[in-house]
């Protein structure tokens, strides 16, 4: 069998560290490296290292951002009586896309699954609950909260849990409706089919 020189070896390996990535892959992306100029490369260090210094969480809902609090908690065009509570930042993304929804967001960076040990505590949800604290006059200025949740078993489950947790607290709670494939990920979702789901959600 054919070794590599160590340096590419180590690229390879790092390269199959990277999700969806196999061997042959990593092969492929790391012989791109090595054939590309060094203009390009240098662009591709830069990137990855300005990705790992400026970005941040929002403080707020937990967005990935460079400022903060990021675009959506401060844009003074959304609709702040509505807070729509995904998985990851790209379903975000994948709302965003369809121009229809013009509230706010809440990341909680995972979904509930007792098999690989991620329990309510791991996901980001204390801060949730702050959002939801009435202020001076004795009311939320949110008044309907969107569970937008993958429509698969943690993504289901972890929306159950939400609902139970946030409905009696006197919120409109609903959930995406289900024109979404289960079983599948909102980061696949078309434009079409996204806005169909948020427009049909119902309340649970």
């Amino acid at each position: 069998m054919l070794d590599y020189a160590e340096p590419v070896t180590k690229l390879i390996d790092e390269f199959k560290r990277l999700p969806g990535i196999g061997h042959k892959s990593a092969q492929r992306l790391a012989f791109h490296v090595l054939k590309a100029p060094q203009e390009e490369t240098d662009r591709l260090i830069e990137a990855i290292r300005e990705v790992k210094e400026k970005i941040v969480f929002c403080s707020t809902c937990n967005n990935l951002t460079d400022v903060d609090p990021c675009r959506y908690c401060s844009g003074h065009s959304r609709d702040r009586s509505v807070i729509c509570v995904v998985e990851e930042p790209y379903n975000l993304v994948a709302i965003e896309k369809t121009r229809e929804y013009h509230g706010l967001y809440h990341v909680l960076h995972g979904a509930l699954s007792p098999i690989r040990g991620i329990g309510p505590e791991e996901l980001r949800i204390k801060n949730l609950l702050e959002r939801l604290r009435p202020n001076e006059s004795g009311e939320s200025s949110v008044k309907e909260i969107i569970l937008a949740t993958n429509p698969n078993t943690e993504g289901e489950a972890t929306a159950n849990y939400l609902a139970r947790l946030l409905k009696p607290l006197g919120f409109r709670i609903t959930r995406i409706a289900m024109g979404l494939p289960v079983g599948s990920d909102l980061e696949y979702a078309d434009e079409v089919t996204m806005h169909k789901a948020l427009a049909n959600r119902h309340e649970i």
